[in-house]
Parts: structure tokens; C-alpha cells; sequence
């Protein structure tokens, strides 16, 4: 049982780092340069730094985005600081001795924090070592008390000049009800008034905890505990919490045998850890108290946490995994006047997105340095080598599974093009995969490598020139000018002549050269698909470097099945790709088990927005583009899933998106065999700390799923009092009845103020959901940890069952409570108080699936397996469904001919 071995083990602060080290802290702006010693506390949840004057900075390790080292951290350019540091001097050693720290709230808004130290080397194991405690899982997905330790190690570091924590601190850490505040010091004979300060000692962990439990009462929980204890006994024996646990906290989908309940002496080891009373440890009991900090602890985290870490078959080949990918990844703003940075490669790649995207445009002399940039539009420009540059440093710092470069080339020079590809081979080195891999040859039929394959490896997804091969088709006409991705065909490596290619002779309007097009046409060309359609000719040097992923423009689903080629991928705005998925949906599905799509926004997204992803995951597309700097919902809701398998930007597809034996219709509501529908109900039952302020809140729950899930977004009622601090909600469970593949939906949960102002939220795959009740601690609108907000909720996720299987449900599952049930019921027949049972009973809808019998009625339907099959050996009807129908899972239709010609014969 997970509640009792832990999966993940919390962050190693290694003592170096929480005993200290002596750098110099500088800042080019102001030209100074400070002593300071730098640390981390022991439970690695601050860095701060201390100066000479006793006066501490503190940073959050949740926001430091990374760590850099040598030439990649910043070096003053202020002459002042250059000379302090000796940088000019020929045999300068600053290179081994800087540091630089990048934190900040979201990708765009930043702060470098830079360091140098006496030593060298030094900066190097400090940069590992911190980013180890920021990438561990649980730095993120901390448990409740975890967060609420966070905030008692923060006022112990900020002590006044005699040593103390000053109540003021206190004050401004609990800001909504400082009456409350007082009240609670007050419980634990502590100094209330604003100048007054606590000696530390007198705030250790456990007067901390009954000052919490004062300041925040939990009713619920009180609630709860009584309904699960011996009655008339305020304390729940080991027998209880076992019971407890088994019964709430417990997947009721597990197998007993693989997975076994929890028993009484397994959970002593629970009571001592979080029951404050000696005297009940010795006696296995647990308080209501202990009870709130179990529920706090990591056993109740809300997530499955062994989902967190790299779990997932790696060595599929690329088509089938979900790919977390950027568009117009240079971007800090906006499309039209949004400034362009290096950095924001690094941030993305080190975000996990393993797709960005490089818009590249010659340079002007004398230098004829490409450029990237969005043309005609006023957004700053980079230099190419630079972006090429960032990638190459921070490619593989999150992961190590392959990173495709998506190039859409203006750069009309022969000259400046081989100056890129030249970058290419000489910065990124043995990175750049540059020709296909022996066991995966460019030919029709071959599936493409694994990301196992292709580990540390950089491809490029450039236009590829078909002159370059002798077995190239003539046929195709060089340096046609389209849209990206939208390009002249590759010809198929057997040099075959494909009767459904398209004739690439005609010229289309926009096949037109840049100096032609007037400002209306710019316009036209923007409209929709971007600059796309202005790409040019891909001379030898960079399309020697295409291999696994060569653009074409997509001509049809047909074609490309008759072509089977792998190794070919099109690009498509939301709008063409919508259009496809709502017409061919199976089509579409089917072209993403072989080769690869790419989404991008349209080009009227002026402002950065994105288009939600799930429609187009709902089709198998890999690469399913968005703008990172905004982090709006649909952002949200990719980092949140892209979180998951290691962060490693990689996400296995469901087998029926992979097996070329399956179909899948994302709009379907037939069943799928294998695949067993849930049904999630969602209990919001109180808040944590939801605000600074005294204000009313209220919480939204959403699912993103299938077209034909369950699709409500369900709403709390605004709390009664302007209490943020402790609020509780007693309203119905939120159900959201039948998730037809829950491999592909995600819940949704986000609190908010009276008026609607912003909390916090979280996005949680519903595969990683965990039952039971839990504290969900929130994140920000960039996904990032919020220390202060939680819900306290009460998930439970289960097979979904057709109310048609309600009887055999029960009767599977509890067989002594289902037949005293019918006997009861027979009392009741005779004496004729009741209809006599499974009479006129209805037929089902179609979401149900029951079987009708030789009169035509509904009988329950089939269980799933062999239980299913021995619970009604005696029906021969039943026995001749089951033996020409498909398998059946909850929440199926059959829809098999055979099926409906037996149905015919019995009514017949």
C-alpha cells in the first residue's frame, strides 16, 4: 500500500548547501558587489542569502526556473564591476567561479540573481545540487502540511536583531483576519501585539500546529472523524483507521490479492506520526487533531506520485506519443509588437517542450546575420546563432528524450542558409541527428524511431529540397514557395511515381516571391495561417540536415495511407485542423499512428491566446502547438498533463491511438472493448487560506475529456460569509457520470474571489486522481505552488455503471447485503405492497447496455469477465449473446450484426 511505502522521497539538502558558502553577490545595474553567504535550509524549501549587515533575501525554491554556470551565466558588462572581477585580464579565472540563479513567477517575467565565488568550481556543484532539490517531484507536488511547514521555516528565518520572530511577521503571513490571528496566539500564550516578538523556542512545531488549529478550525474533518469512531469515544482505534482507510481512501477498483487493504497493525506506524498525544500513541488511538494531520500528510497526496516519475514505455516509435510543443517559441508577448528573446527558448525547453519553433529571416550587410523574428510585424528581432545557442545549452537539462527544431525558412540566400546550417553542425555537435538512424531507412512503410532511439538527439524539421537526390522526381518543381510545413513532396526513396501526389507545376495565388507581394497581400497572408505561406527554397546545406521529420503539404487521408510513409509530417492552423477532425475524425486518427501532425494558432492571434489542445490530443496529434507565454487555460492545462512521465515532454497515446488493429471515433459513443469507462464524483468540501483579504470565495470544477464525455462545469455557491480563511461548502457531490476514456480527460479545479478574481487552481490527469478525501494544494496561473490556498475535497473514482447494472453491480460486489435484499423485497411482494420485480421495465437508452430476453424485455446486463459469465450460466440466451458478441466493458453498446440477428430471433 502506497500510504505506507512512499514512492517519492523528498528533495536531499546536502549539508554544504544548508551550512553555507561565501560568494560575492553583483548586480550591473547598480554596479555593486556585495559579500553575502549563500544557503539553503535544511528542509530545501528557501535559497537566501545573507550580507555583512545581517539583512537576508529569501527565494523560493519553487521559483527558480535555473541554474547557470561558466560562459552560460551573466558576466557584468559594467566597467566598474569588470575591473573588480579582473574580467579583462588575460588569465581571468571568473569563468570558474560564477554563478547565476534565474527565478521568477512565469517564463517571461524574470530575475537573475548572479554570484561569484572565492573558490573555483565552487558555483558548479551549487547549480547541480540546487536544481536537483527544484526538479524533485515532491518540490511541487509537496503534501498540505508540507506547505504549512514552508511558512514556520520562513518566519524562523526572518528574526529580528535580537534573535526573535517579530509578531508583526505573523500578522503579515496570516493577513485575512488579524482578530483571528491574535485569538489563536492568545490559545497558545503567546505575545499578540504588533511590536511584541517570540523567542523561537517557544514556537516549535507543535505550538505551531495548535496555533493553526486555532486560527483554522476544520469542522468537515471533525465531521468526518465522528462518522468513522467508536461512538461515545473521542478517539478512532487502529481497527477504525484501517477501516477508514480501506473503505474512503482506497481505490475501490484495486484488486485485493496485487493490492492489499490496510490492516491494523500496518497503520500504528501512522497514528505515531501524526497523533500529538503520547499517551493514545501507546494506546493506538487517534485524536480528531491527528486525524487533521493525516489528511495533511503525504499518504493522502491527491495525485498518484508514481505517475510523476517516468513511467511510460519509451521505445514506441515517435507518431505515438503526444509531444509538448511551442509556437513562436522567440515570443515574450504579443504576436504583432511582442519583443523576441533567446531566453525564452531556454525557458520552454527547460519547461519540457521538446518541439520549438525557429522563424528564420536573412540579415541585413554588412554582417548577413539570419535573423528570427515574425515577419512584418513590429516584434523585435534575435540573431539566429543566438537562439541556436540557448537551445544547445538548455536542450537536455529537463530531458534527455529528442528535441525537434521546427524551422519555417524565409531566409532566401544560398549564402546565409549554409551560415545556418553551419551553426547547426558546429554548436549543437554530436547532438544534431543528421542522418537517419540504420535499423529506421527513410522507406515507405517503416515506422519511425522510439524517443529511446533518440536520446539527446536534436532533428531538424526543415523544408526538404528534392534536388539533392539523384532519386528525387523531377516531376516536382524546386523551391516552390508555400505555407510552413506546406511544402513540395518528398518523393518516396523507391523512386515510385505516386498517382495522388499533387501537381506541384500549377502555382497556387500565393506561390508568389516576397518582392511581390504588396501590403494587401501581406495582410491576406496573415490572416490565417501567418507568414506560412511564404517560405522559400531549401538549398543543399540545410536540407541535408532533414531526416525523420520532412515537411509536405497534406493532400488527404487516402493519399497518405497509400504513401505510408513515416517519416513525412504536414502542419495545419487550429482551423484546417478542426475542419479535418470534425469531418474524418477515424481518418485523422489513423494518419497519427504512422506519421506525425503539427497544430499551430491561427494567425488573427494577435495576442498570444491559444486555442484549447484536447480536441486536437483527442485525434492522436503529437505536436499540438501553443504560445508559452501566455499562460492561459489551455496552457494550463499542457503543463499540467506534461508535468507527468518524468516531465520528460513525452506522452505515451492510448493503445486504440496506436494499434493499427483498433478503431477510434473521439465522437463515438459506442463502446470500446478494453477500455472501461469512470464515472468521477467530486466533493468540494472546505477552503485553506484562500485569500489575503476577508472575502467570499467560491470554486469551479470542469473536465476536459472526449466530444461525448460527461461535459458540465459544475460551480459551489458563493460562500455565505466573507471568510477566506476557513471556508466550508455543504453541497451535493459534483458527478460527472461517464468519462468514456479517462486515459484522455483531466479535472479541473479553480477557486475564486467574490467578483472574480483569481485564487488558484490545478489541473489533474483523471488516470492520476486519487480517491479519497485530500487537500489540493493550488497553483498559480503559471502552474507554479502556491504556498498559502488549499481545498479540502472528497474524489471518488469508479467504473461506470449504466443504471440498467445497478442490481448486478451490488449483487457482484457485496452478494450478503444484495440477497437479504431481495428477501426483503419478497416479504414485501407478498404482501403486495410493491409490483412484482423487473416487471414493464423500460428499455434502456442508449448509453445503457442492457440484453433483452425472449420476451423483449431488458434483463441486467453481462458483467464484465468470468464472474459476469458464472452469474448467468443458466440463461441460454444470455450464454448466446456473450458467445457472439464482442467482450464487454462497462457503459458498452454491441452493435455487432450478429447480435442484432439474434435479438431479432427471440423477438421473433
Amino acid at each position: 500500500m502506497s500510504m505506507l511505502n512512499p514512492v517519492l522521497q523528498p528533495p536531499e539538502v546536502k549539508e554544504y548547501l544548508s551550512k553555507g558558502e561565501r560568494f560575492i553577490k553583483w548586480d550591473d545595474e547598480t554596479a555593486s558587489a556585495s559579500p553575502v553567504i549563500l544557503r539553503v535550509d535544511p528542509k530545501g524549501f528557501y535559497l537566501y542569502w545573507t550580507y555583512q549587515n545581517k539583512e537576508m533575501e529569501i527565494l523560493d525554491i519553487t521559483s527558480i526556473r535555473d541554474t547557470r554556470v561558466g560562459r552560460y551565466a551573466k558576466i557584468p558588462k559594467c566597467q566598474k564591476l569588470r575591473e573588480v572581477f579582473n574580467l579583462d585580464y588575460p588569465h581571468s579565472t571568473f569563468l570558474l567561479k560564477t554563478l547565476t540563479i534565474v527565478s521568477g513567477p512565469d517564463m517571461v517575467d524574470l530575475t537573475f540573481h548572479n554570484f561569484v565565488s572565492y573558490k573555483e568550481n565552487v558555483g558548479k556543484s551549487w547549480a547541480e545540487d540546487i536544481m536537483a532539490i527544484v526538479r524533485n517531484p515532491l518540490t511541487y507536488n509537496a503534501s498540505r502540511y508540507t506547505f504549512l511547514e514552508k511558512i514556520l521555516v520562513k518566519l524562523k528565518m526572518q528574526l529580528n536583531a535580537e534573535g526573535k520572530i517579530p509578531v508583526r511577521n505573523i500578522f503579515q503571513m496570516f493577513p485575512a483576519d488579524r482578530k483571528r490571528v491574535e485569538a489563536a496566539l492568545t490559545a497558545c500564550h503567546l505575545p499578540k501585539g504588533k511590536n511584541d516578538a517570540i523567542n523561537p523556542e517557544d514556537f516549535p512545531e507543535t505550538v505551531y500546529k495548535t496555533f493553526l488549529m486555532n486560527l483554522c478550525p476544520r469542522p468537515e474533518i471533525d465531521e468526518i472523524f465522528t462518522s468513522h469512531h467508536l461512538k461515545a469515544k473521542p478517539y478512532m482505534t487502529k481497527e477504525h483507521l484501517a477501516k477508514f482507510i480501506n473503505k474512503k481512501q482506497r481505490d475501490s477498483r484495486l484488486n485485493d490479492i496485487l493490492f492489499p487493504p490496510a490492516k491494523p497493525e500496518q497503520v500504528q506506524s501512522l497514528i505515531e506520526k501524526y497523533e500529538p498525544s503520547g499517551i493514545n500513541i501507546q494506546r493506538g488511538q487517534l485524536s480528531p487533531e491527528g486525524m487533521v494531520w493525516f489528511l495533511c500528510g503525504p499518504e493522502n497526496n491527491v495525485i498518484a506520485l508514481d505517475k510523476l516519475q517516468l513511467y511510460q514505455d519509451m521505445t514506441q516509435p515517435l507518431s505515438h506519443y503526444f509531444i509538448n510543443s511551442s509556437h513562436n517559441t522567440y515570443l515574450t508577448a504579443g504576436q504583432f509588437s511582442g519583443i523576441s528573446s533567446p531566453e525564452m527558448y531556454r525557458q520552454t525547453l527547460l519547461a519540457g517542450c521538446r518541439c520549438v519553433e525557429l522563424d528564420c529571416w536573412k540579415g541585413r550587410p554588412p554582417d548577413e546575420e539570419p535573423i528570427i523574428t515574425h515577419g512584418f510585424t513590429m516584434t523585435t528581432e534575435i540573431l539566429f546563432k543566438d537562439a541556436i545557442e540557448a537551445i544547445a545549452e538548455s536542450a537536455f537539462k529537463t530531458s534527455l528524450y529528442p528535441v525537434i527544431l521546427s524551422f519555417e525558412n524565409h531566409v532566401d540566400s544560398p549564402k546565409q542558409q549554409a551560415k545556418m546550417a553551419e551553426y547547426c553542425r558546429t554548436i549543437f555537435g554530436d547532438m544534431l541527428l543528421t542522418e537517419p538512424l540504420e535499423k529506421y531507412p527513410l522507406k515507405p512503410g517503416v515506422p519511425l524511431p522510439s524517443p529511446k532511439d533518440l536520446l539527446g538527439k536534436i532533428l531538424i524539421k526543415n523544408k526538404k529540397n528534392q534536388s539533392i537526390s539523384g532519386k528525387r522526381q523531377n516531376s516536382l518543381k524546386k523551391g516552390r514557395n508555400v505555407e510552413p510545413e506546406i511544402i513540395e513532396q518528398p518523393a518516396p526513396m523507391d523512386a515510385e511515381v505516386w498517382a495522388g501526389d499533387v501537381a506541384e507545376e500549377e502555382p497556387e495565388e500565393e506561390d508568389v516571391l516576397l518582392g511581390n507581394l504588396d501590403e494587401e497581400e501581406i495582410k491576406k497572408m496573415q490572416s490565417d495561417e501567418g507568414t506560412a505561406g511564404l517560405e522559400v527554397t531549401a538549398y543543399e546545406e540545410m536540407s541535408s540536415l532533414v531526416n525523420y521529420i520532412q515537411p509536405i503539404k497534406f493532400d488527404s487521408f487516402e493519399v497518405s495511407a497509400q504513401k505510408n510513409r513515416s517519416y513525412v509530417i504536414s502542419s495545419f492552423t487550429e482551423l484546417k485542423a478542426y475542419d479535418l477532425l470534425t469531418k474524418f475524425p477515424t481518418q485523422f486518427v489513423e494518419y497519427n499512428k504512422r506519421q506525425m501532425s503539427r497544430i499551430y494558432p491561427k494567425g488573427t492571434r494577435m495576442d498570444s491566446s491559444n486555442y484549447m489542445p484536447q480536441m486536437f490530443w483527442n485525434v492522436g496529434c503529437q505536436m499540438v502547438a501553443l504560445n508559452f507565454q501566455t499562460m492561459d487555460v489551455p496552457m494550463q492545462q499542457n503543463m499540467a498533463l506534461f508535468e507527468f512521465n518524468g516531465q520528460c515532454g513525452y506522452l505515451l497515446k492510448h493503445e486504440f491511438m496506436r494499434r493499427p488493429d483498433k478503431q477510434f471515433d473521439p465522437f463515438s459513443v459506442d463502446r470500446m472493448d478494453v477500455v472501461v469507462a469512470s464515472t468521477l464524483s467530486v466533493t468540494i468540501l472546505s477552503g485553506q487560506f484562500l485569500s489575503d483579504r476577508s472575502v467570499k470565495t467560491y470554486v469551479e470544477v470542469e473536465l476536459f475529456g472526449l466530444p461525448r464525455d460527461t461535459k458540465r462545469k459544475y460551480r459551489t455557491k458563493l460562500t455565505s460569509t466573507a471568510n477566506s480563511i476557513n471556508p466550508v461548502w455543504k453541497e451535493e457531490a459534483f458527478v460527472f457520470e461517464k468519462i468514456m476514456m479517462p486515459e484522455l480527460a483531466s479535472l479541473k479545479i479553480v477557486a475564486w474571489e467574490e467578483g472574480g478574481k483569481f485564487i488558484g487552481h490545478r489541473v489533474i490527469p483523471v488516470i492520476a486522481v486519487h480517491s479519497g478525501y485530500h487537500h489540493v494544494c493550488l497553483r498559480s496561473e503559471s502552474n507554479m505552488p502556491l504556498t498559502m490556498p488549499s481545498l479540502f475535497v472528497y474524489l471518488e473514482i469508479k467504473d461506470y455503471v449504466p443504471d440498467a447494472w445497478a442490481d448486478l453491480t451490488i449483487a457482484l460486489s457485496n452478494p450478503i447485503k444484495f440477497f437479504s435484499l431481495q428477501d426483503k423485497r419478497s416479504v414485501k411482494l407478498k404482501d403486495g405492497s410493491v409490483e412484482r420485480l423487473g416487471t414493464q421495465r423500460n428499455f434502456p437508452s442508449a448509453e445503457t447496455n442492457g440484453i433483452p430476453d425472449s420476451t423483449g424485455k431488458f434483463s441486467t446486463p453481462l458483467s464484465n469477465g468470468p464472474a459476469g459469465a458464472a452469474a448467468f450460466a443458466k440463461d441460454e440466451n444470455v450464454i448466446e449473446v456473450m458467445q457472439i458478441a464482442e467482450p464487454v466493458c462497462y457503459g458498452c453498446k454491441k452493435r455487432t450484426i450478429h447480435t442484432r440477428k439474434t435479438q431479432k430471433k427471440r423477438n421473433g
